[in-house]
C-alpha cells in the first residue's frame, strides 16, 4: 500500500506536469535564439545524447526547471505551421506515458487544453488527475515562433505550470528549437517528492554528470534534477516524433518512434515494455473520440 501511495504521489508531483516553462532563460526573439545557438552549437557534435542537443537543469527558490536546445531536421515553416496549433500539443502530450487524455476546449477563459495524467498503464479517467491549461495566442513570424500554455495551480502545493516552445530557422534548412520544463512547488510537494526519491525513485538518474567516480566514469545527477531531466527529454522526443509523423494516419509510426527514441536512453527513461506501451496508447487514443 505504501508503494502504491508513493507512485500516486509521483504522478501528482512530477509526471503529472506536462509543463514546459518560460522561466529566467526566456529568449523571446529570433536574434536571441540565434545567439544561444552560437553559444551551444559546439556541444552538438559530441555529447551523451548522440544527437545535436544540449540539456540544462536547475533548482532554485522552490522551482525546478529543465531546458533543451536542439536542432530538428525539419524546415522552420513545418515546425511553425504545426506547433502554433493547440490541438497539435495534445498529440505531442499524448505520447508521454502518463498523459491519459487531452482535449481542446473553448470557454469563457478562451482556448483551453484539458489534460488528464495518471499511471503508466491503462486506467479509468476517474483515477487520473486533471489540469486545465490556458492556450496563449502564439507568436508567429517569418523567422521566429513561440507557443505557450499556462496553468496557475496543480495538486498538492505545485503551481505555475507552463508549456512554452520557441524556434527559429537556420540557413541549412534545419530549425533550432528551445523548450523548457518547470514548475514551482511548496512544502507538501517537497515532502512527497522526498518520500518518493528515498524509496521507489532512489536508483533513478538524469543525464547531467555532477562529477566522476574513482574509475573516471560520470556520476549522473539524481534526485529532483534527475526527475526534471527525464521528463524534459520525454517531451522533447515527443515533439521530434510528432514532426516526423504528423498525419493522423501516421499515429502508429509516431507512437513507435517515441518509444524507440526513449529506449536509446533506457537507463534514464525505460519504464514499460514496447508492446504494453503501444497497446495502452491505442486504447487511450480510442478514448479521445468519446466526449469526457
Amino acid at each position: 500500500m505504501q508503494n502504491a501511495l508513493l507512485r500516486r504521489i509521483l504522478v501528482c508531483v512530477c509526471l503529472l506536469l506536462p509543463a514546459l516553462v518560460w522561466s529566467q532563460t526566456q529568449l523571446g526573439s529570433a536574434a536571441a535564439l540565434l545567439a544561444k545557438h552560437e553559444a551551444v552549437k559546439s556541444q552538438f557534435d559530441k555529447n551523451a545524447f548522440n544527437r545535436p542537443l544540449v540539456l540544462e537543469s536547475s533548482e532554485a527558490s522552490g522551482q525546478l526547471s529543465g531546458h533543451i536546445f536542439a536542432l530538428v531536421d525539419h524546415p522552420f515553416a513545418q515546425v511553425s505551421g504545426a506547433l502554433t496549433k493547440p490541438a497539435v500539443w495534445c498529440d505531442v502530450l499524448m505520447l508521454h506515458l502518463n498523459t491519459k487524455y487531452c482535449a481542446v476546449r473553448e470557454g469563457g477563459a478562451g482556448t483551453m487544453l484539458a489534460v488528464s495524467v495518471g499511471r503508466k498503464f491503462d486506467q479509468p479517467l476517474s483515477d487520473a488527475q486533471r489540469i486545465e491549461f490556458v492556450w496563449q495566442p502564439p507568436v508567429s513570424a517569418a523567422d521566429y515562433m513561440s507557443a505557450r500554455l499556462s496553468a496557475d495551480k496543480g495538486p498538492l502545493s505545485t503551481r505555475d505550470y507552463r508549456i512554452e516552445f520557441e524556434a527559429t530557422p537556420l540557413p541549412n534548412g534545419k530549425t533550432f528549437i528551445h523548450m523548457a520544463y518547470a514548475y514551482a512547488y511548496g512544502t507538501a510537494a517537497r515532502i512527497a517528492m522526498q518520500g518518493y526519491l528515498s524509496t521507489l525513485g532512489s536508483d533513478k538518474v538524469g543525464f547531467s554528470a555532477k562529477d566522476k567516480d574513482a574509475s573516471g566514469q560520470p556520476n549522473l545527477v539524481g534526485g529532483v534534477l534527475g526527475v526534471v531531466e527525464r521528463n524534459t527529454m520525454r517531451y522533447y522526443l515527443a515533439i521530434d516524433a510528432y514532426l516526423d509523423a504528423p498525419a493522423e494516419a501516421q499515429l502508429p509510426q509516431r507512437l513507435a518512434q517515441w518509444f524507440d527514441s526513449t529506449e536509446r536512453y533506457a537507463r534514464q527513461l525505460h519504464e514499460v515494455e514496447r508492446a504494453d506501451y503501444l497497446e495502452m496508447k491505442r486504447n487511450e487514443y480510442k478514448r479521445l473520440k468519446t466526449p469526457q
